[in-house]
């Protein structure tokens, strides 16, 4: 993996647009480059974790504590009178995701004012790609199902794709994938997560509950206000939040909305004197409680499921877990990849000269890992049927497993070639904690090298004439 570069983004210098910048899939600006390694490292160890959770609960409801683990997530606590008595599971599901989709806000917003969908031309690809990786899982699974005879009500379960668990996967494999690949990965995962948000917020809505909603709007009003007044203090905004979350869930609107609309509000843009917005201080403080407690919490409550050679083998013939995994595996690379392809081709795009299309396809199959949201849409879809809700659960962990393997495949077809883009990316000759790649219009840089380079050939001048002059017949030039 590329290690992180400096973290102060404004006092970075920064090349010139090279004609690699404009190309598709090329070399980032310093600054965003530091950007995503700093927000993809926190995601890597959340991944880990959330893996390392996913395994136990696996194991848990698969031994003979079984009862135990179904007796602490069906486990209920919270004020009834308030309607928030609710089992962990729930709690993991609409309280702890909310904290999920509050930082998924964020990187949206941030996305649209500062990074690369702020930018039409440059988001064109992204966006078309993650639209089409989500279309065509869901045609995937609607078309399994409906030559099955299924029930066509999970067509969302395959949309989504989980950067975590993804990012784990390379920590694991250990694959060094250029930062290029990595940022077009994360926006793919932004993108993605803004339309799982609207397909949770228009589909998956229970009746609605006026007054309680009317409530949380003023609420997230009282939020914005503040916000833009410049009132500072945890203790105002946190209990505000929970309020609001608290509605929300009432209103019969999916909690985690909440989150994602007080992440919308928060200012990613920096003003005169700031190192860092509020957005960006705010998710800094926050990810590490989402990608390290809330998401793992989630991966332990709900996948525990019971697993079997049975179970498995009818993951592979009920059309509804079928279709899943099809989508996740099948119509998740096609779609990105056919998605980027078209893209690029009629928007006269270059590919990097250094990457290939069978890299996008890679980290296409990389995108077919689906769980934390692919896990909550099949909670929310089939929330009648729990034998049948453990089945699309298992479809979606075994999806997963496949997409992982085959993007693990793929990749290490390709490692050297990452790694020996890393390593351009990372060296930094004249040692000024820039990398040499972002110098390249910069005389002072040059200078610097060549005065490095002549102290270098002055040492191999001298010790050329110490050597001739010791007599040694191993050293005297032929």
């Amino acid at each position: 993996m590329c290690s992180a570069l400096p973290t102060d983004r404004r006092s970075t210098p920064v090349a010139a647009p090279t004609p690699s910048n404009r190309k598709f899939l090329g070399r980032l600006s310093l600054p965003e480059r530091t950007f995503v390694a700093n927000a993809l490292r926190t995601e890597t160890v959340g991944g880990v974790l959330l893996l390392v959770a996913a395994v136990a609960a696996l194991i848990w409801a698969n031994t003979p504590l079984k009862d135990s683990y179904a007796s602490v997530r069906d486990f209920h606590l919270g004020p009834g009178s308030l309607g928030l008595d609710l089992s962990l599971q729930h709690w993991a599901a609409d309280g702890l995701l909310a904290v999920f989709f509050f930082v998924a806000g964020i990187e949206l917003k941030r996305e649209l004012v500062a990074g690369d969908l702020r930018d039409p031309k440059a988001a064109a690809l992204p966006v078309i790609a993650a639209i089409c990786g989500m279309a065509v899982p869901a045609l995937v699974y609607t078309l399994v199902n409906t030559v099955g005879s299924g029930s066509t009500d999970g067509w969302a379960v395959p949309t989504a794709t989980d950067i975590a668990f993804a990012l784990a996967v390379l920590a694991v494999i250990g694959t060094s994938l250029p930062s290029a690949l990595r940022a077009f990965l994360l926006t793919l995962a932004v993108v993605d997560d803004l339309f799982a948000i609207m397909i949770i917020a228009i589909f998956f809505t229970s009746d609605l509950n006026f007054a309680a909603l009317g409530g949380a709007v003023i609420g997230l009003a009282v939020f914005w206000l503040l916000l833009r007044k410049g009132v500072r203090g945890w203790y105002v905004y946190v209990p505000l939040a929970l309020v609001i979350w608290g509605l929300m869930y009432n209103s019969g609107v999916h909690a985690t909305i909440a989150g994602v609309a007080m992440g919308l509000m928060l200012r990613c843009h920096r003003e005169e004197g700031e190192r860092h917005s509020p957005g960006e201080h705010i998710e800094h403080l926050v990810r590490p409680v989402s990608a390290g407690l809330a998401v793992p919490l989630f991966a332990l409550f709900s996948a525990g499921v019971a697993v079997s050679g049975g179970a498995l083998g009818d993951v592979f013939t009920r059309p509804e877990t079928l279709g899943v995994v099809l989508g996740l595996v099948l119509g998740k690379t096609v779609g990105i990849f056919g998605g980027t392809w078209l893209a690029a081709r009629f928007t006269r795009a270059e590919l990097n000269d250094d990457l290939a299309w069978p890299d996008v396809f890679a980290v296409a199959s990389l995108a077919g890992i689906g769980f934390t949201v692919s896990l909550l849409i099949g909670e929310l879809a089939f929330s009648d049927d729990p034998a049948l809700t453990d089945e699309v659960k298992a479809a979606v962990l075994v999806g997963s497993l496949i997409a992982a393997v085959l993007a693990t495949v793929l990749l290490k077809l390709r490692n050297r070639k990452y790694r020996a883009m890393c390593d351009d990316e990372e060296r930094d000759e004249d040692l000024d904690g820039i990398p040499d790649i972002y110098e390249q219009d910069n005389p002072d840089y040059h200078l610097r090298m060549a005065e490095i380079y002549e102290k270098k050939a002055a040492e191999h001048r001298r010790r050329a004439e110490t050597s001739a002059g010791s007599g040694d017949p191993d050293h005297r030039p032929a």
